[in-house]
């Protein structure tokens, strides 16, 4: 049994993809890197991780950026009140 309901690939590993929406000098984002690697290691699930760096409002609307960092797996923000916000930035 498998610790997680996501996609399985040829090696009948457990894969997800994260993407990580963050401004260039947020603090927070290297140790939010290394926890999902943290956790993912311990729960043999495999990431394919984006790291996607906002430099502009136009960028921040693009990628729906709220708040630095912003963590989505699979495309869906983890805080599900996130989910519905319109108003992006980079402040």
């Amino acid at each position: 049994m498998q610790a997680c309901d996501l996609s399985v690939n040829q090696e009948n590993t457990c894969m997800m993809s994260v993407t990580i929406i963050s401004l260039e000098k947020c603090s927070a984002t290297p140790p939010t890197i290394a926890l999902l690697e943290d956790v993912a290691n311990e729960m043999g699930i495999t990431v394919s991780l984006e790291h996607i760096v906002v430099k502009t409002r136009d960028d921040a609307v693009a990628y729906r950026h709220i708040g630095s960092p912003t963590v989505r797996i699979n495309g869906l923000d983890i805080d599900p009140g996130a989910r519905g916000i319109n108003q992006f930035g980079i402040t």
